[in-house]
């Protein structure tokens, strides 16, 4: 140890060294992938110090385990060979101690085991660095001496410590990155396999006119690039319309990213969807994309587009109008391919007029309306669409439900200012109240706060049902119990009065109310 051959005087050294360190960030900071990086890492390493070997043992995810992952002048059998558990011979030790250890003479030392096979060489050291960041250990740079290394224990490792650290950061950069791209894969796959898989204009559920008219819009853009804004009143399957323009699309081997506007506020918007920079504002410890990024290649579904900020439709208006952008706190100009899907339940045309809404924003975004009819516009596609939800209700509930006719009569009856989305409810609640699986006008409520009656609970205010005035009780595809249900609504629930409606006694009715289990509503 300690022949410098031409570096003569400690000056030298030390540019030498800063050079060296120079040329190793350099390495670090390129396009490779982290194998490239580390293997050319370990070549310049080599080459400085005058090394006999060097190796980076990455610690296993389990963190229990030292494996090669880059070497110099190792054969593939003995990297293989060149395993290390946590603490075991001196690699494993320095892994666990987070300090480096030193043996001055590998063929005398019990702690260098040797699993690559003996050096020819008789007088080698072994000195195996810990690569720390923070507080964590993400492996150990082992390298072997000689005297024909360039510089001392004390300076190599030093020397050793230093390049150590920068290598773990790379390791751990590179971890993030991989962590990132596979949770983006699975958010990918996720809207692949549970909602594009199941989404197309076939199974969109609609046989009225209005709904006819609208799947012949979609087919006729499906295939194009044109940004598309969604309209409609809440609950009507706007992002539903989104998703099947996508998988019915020429990208739809590409992402489909969505975000709603109206959820985030207006000083993280901007992060969300444009991506950030670390360190551009408290909190970003790291790089992130934004959504614009995540979905280049596919779509972009931006709903509740009405409720961004003045300030931020200007920013918005650039992207749409030059497909660039930055993110925040950079400087780098990133451009995308994205087609634009867009959402809103506001009326933008007032909007726009009273100053709320930016009209070139406006026109960018309308390029292509489609406008979805509320579910009181389309009262024939109800039938259908309650078998549809029913079904999907069935499923998520691992068990058999039906839905009665005289029960979808009722809902036809409704005005369904929630549309879709509280027909939804509305089943999901009924399926709940009922014990027998089979939804049936008794256990239809058109509200939350609605609750059946029995004849053992305290009455309680309720909404008014809707009377079935328009039941023909002669009507033979009427069963029995429809044909009880709808008088007793026609009745006001009370029994003595529909008793007489159907030609019974009292007795009669009340014994049929508790064998077909018929929850009483008080009015």
């Amino acid at each position: 140890m300690g022949e410098h051959g031409a570096l003569n005087c400690n000056d030298c050294i030390k540019l030498k060294e800063l050079e060296t360190l120079l040329e190793l960030s350099r390495l670090l900071m390129g396009n490779q992938t982290l194998e490239q990086k580390a293997t050319d890492f370990l070549k310049t390493l080599k080459s400085y110090l005058k090394l006999e070997r060097c190796s980076i043992h990455l610690l296993s995810q389990d963190k229990k385990e030292l494996n090669i992952f880059a070497s110099v002048d190792l054969t593939p059998k003995q990297k293989m060979l060149a395993s290390y558990k946590v603490g075991e011979g001196a690699t494993g030790l320095a892994a666990s101690t987070k300090e480096p250890i030193v043996i001055e003479n590998i063929h005398s030392d019990i702690l260098f085991l040797n699993k690559t096979g003996a050096r020819n060489i008789d007088d080698i050291s072994y000195i195996a660095t810990p690569m720390i960041t923070g507080d964590e250990v993400a492996g150990v740079l082992g390298v072997s001496v000689t005297k024909k290394t360039a510089l001392g224990f004390e300076e190599c490792i030093n020397f050793l410590t230093i390049v150590g650290s920068s290598m773990a950061q790379a390791v751990k950069l590179d971890l993030a990155h991989k962590e990132e791209k596979k949770r983006l894969s699975e958010q990918n796959s996720y809207y692949k396999s549970e909602v594009l898989k199941t989404v197309d204009f076939q199974n969109i559920i609609g046989e009225s006119t209005k709904m006819k008219e609208v799947f012949k819009i979609l087919k006729k853009i499906a295939a194009s690039k044109t940004t598309v804004l969604v309209r409609g009143e809440t609950g009507t399957g706007k992002e539903l319309i989104a998703a099947a323009l996508h998988q019915t699309s020429s990208r739809n081997e590409g992402p489909f990213v969505k975000l709603n506007c109206a959820a985030i506020t207006d000083t993280l918007i901007e992060s969300e969807l444009f991506g950030h920079e670390k360190g551009a504002f408290t909190g970003a410890v790291k790089q992130r994309k934004g959504r614009f990024e995540m979905a280049d290649g596919g779509t972009l579904f931006l709903d509740e587009i009405g409720e961004i900020s003045a300030s931020f439709q200007a920013k918005l208006l650039r992207i749409l109008q030059e497909g660039e952008m930055e993110r925040v706190g950079g400087t780098d100009t990133l451009k995308v391919d994205v087609r634009i899907v867009t959402a809103t339940n506001r009326n933008l045309e007032d909007e726009v007029r009273k100053g709320n809404f930016r009209e070139d924003l406006y026109y960018r975004l309308n390029v292509m309306p489609i406008q979805l009819p509320p579910l009181r516009e389309r009262l024939e596609d109800i039938p259908e669409l309650a078998k549809f939800l029913v079904q999907k209700l069935s499923e998520k509930q691992g068990r058999e439900i039906k839905i009665s006719d005289g029960a979808i009569r009722m809902l036809l009856g409704h005005d369904w200012p929630g549309n879709v989305r509280e027909l939804e409810n509305c089943l999901e609640r009924a399926t709940i109240m009922s014990e027998t699986g089979l939804i049936d006008r008794d256990v239809v409520l058109f509200h939350a706060n609605e609750r059946p009656q029995t004849g053992f609970s305290a009455p309680v205010a309720v909404s008014k049902p809707a009377i079935a005035t328009d039941v023909d009780f002669t009507d033979p595809q009427l069963d029995e119990r429809q044909r009880l249900i709808a008088a007793l609504e026609r009745c006001g629930w009370v029994q003595a009065k529909a008793a007489r409606l159907l030609g019974m006694t009292p007795r009669q009715i009340a014994y049929r109310i508790q064998i077909m289990n018929i929850n009483m509503r008080r009015m």
